[in-house]
């Protein structure tokens, strides 16, 4: 997509009030630090409930990181009412995340009558690239 438009103050509030709704986000900590029209930056604490015995970052925690941050760089492209749900997610995992705030980046590649395509790439508190990912969504009927 082509480069993304800011969002108005009252869209960015909207935007957060329905991460707030989420309770699963609210579990793993998942907080709005920006967004545009088919973007979004997403942040996460790592806590310790989230690693895996190896003490990084568990992996189905990032991916629920990513398919958090997919779906929201697509709500603001939504007309109100119309739902959407996901269908595939690929991810890669480049580096361990070990400490620190992760974010994730997330952007609409195309928006299509049907499927959505988003990608996201996850980085470590250093700012270095940890995972990436592409996910499909389906407008729902």
């Amino acid at each position: 997509m082509a480069e993304s438009e800011p969002l108005s103050e009252e869209q960015l509030k909207q935007l957060k009030a329905a991460l707030e709704r989420v309770p699963f986000a609210q579990l793993l900590g998942i907080e709005l630090i920006g967004a545009s029209q088919g973007t979004v930056k997403l942040g996460l604490f790592i806590k310790d409930e989230l690693r895996q015995v190896h003490g990084v970052m568990h992996g189905g925690a990032t991916a629920s990181l990513i398919d958090t941050a997919t779906a929201f760089a697509i709500l603001p492209l939504m007309e109100a009412g119309k739902r959407f749900s996901t269908v595939d997610l690929m991810v890669n995992y480049l580096r361990p995340l070990k400490q620190g705030t992760v974010t994730v980046e997330a952007r609409v590649v195309r928006l299509g009558r049907r499927l959505i395509t988003v990608a996201a790439d996850v980085f470590d508190e250093d700012g270095k690239l940890s995972a990436t990912a592409l996910s499909t969504y389906a407008k729902l009927e």
